[in-house]
């Protein structure tokens, strides 16, 4: 199931069409609070998101989801009629994984969701990774470190299971920029040092676990006193 928060009724009409015509259940909805109880209800396979909503944003819905421990790893594409870079960024950096401009086409619509649901689908791998004294449990969507249990974003998540997943490999900038942030991410790979940066503050001295590999990019340390493997 797909959900659609769009409050311009010709838009959510057409995307209902079109999505549905292709062979996706998918339900609209105009305001955050129907959406919400949908939500509620039954959790979706993927969210279509506008921005510019009545009752709150969309970056607030989006936010919100995020947040929640049982819809932090929704797959979510953000709609809007915002398409400079810098609204792009924005909306990839408060945890949306794709971002397109209207008007769209319903090709290229169709095409990122397909895309981002394979994407979404290759880490279904319920695992718990852990090394380093930290244990990352994607199930349940947690991570402790020392014994204690971090509070980590959407984006801070993936970052450290993908780390966590190629313990030893030097992970480039481009690749974790691909990895977590999605393929058409255009921002600069600052973001990848600055969330490196605050994970690691969250994570205290286990932190120290992600080595900076210069001009490269990072690697998280094995501790050979931990078997450092994924437990299905």
């Amino acid at each position: 199931m797909i959900y659609l928060l769009e409050d311009d009724q010709n838009i959510r009409d057409f995307t209902v069409y079109a999505v549905r015509n292709s062979g996706y259940e998918i339900e609209g909805f105009a305001l955050p609070s129907a959406f919400r109880a949908a939500v509620a209800e039954r959790l979706p396979e993927l969210v279509l998101l506008d921005i510019m909503l009545p009752e709150e944003d969309g970056l607030s819905v989006l936010r919100r989801l995020r947040s929640d421990p049982q819809t932090a790893r929704l797959p979510i594409i953000m709609l809007s009629a915002r398409s400079t870079e810098y609204d792009k960024v924005l909306g990839l950096d408060s945890g949306a994984d794709d971002y397109l401009a209207k008007p769209f086409g319903v090709m290229e619509l169709l095409s990122r969701i397909r895309a981002l649901l394979r994407r979404t689908e290759k880490l279904t791998v319920q695992a718990v990774l852990s090394g380093g004294g930290i244990q990352l449990d994607e199930a349940r969507h947690l991570v402790t470190a020392e014994g204690a249990d971090i509070g980590l974003t959407g984006k801070e998540f993936d970052l450290l299971a993908i780390l966590m997943r190629n313990q030893g490999i030097v992970l480039s900038r481009d690749r974790i920029l691909e990895s977590v942030w999605g393929y058409d991410y255009t921002g600069e790979s600052r973001t990848v040092d600055v969330h490196i940066r605050t994970l690691r503050a969250k994570l205290g001295v286990s932190g120290n676990a992600i080595e900076t590999v210069r001009g490269v990019g990072y690697r998280f340390h094995i501790d050979h006193n931990e078997s450092g493997e994924a437990t299905e």
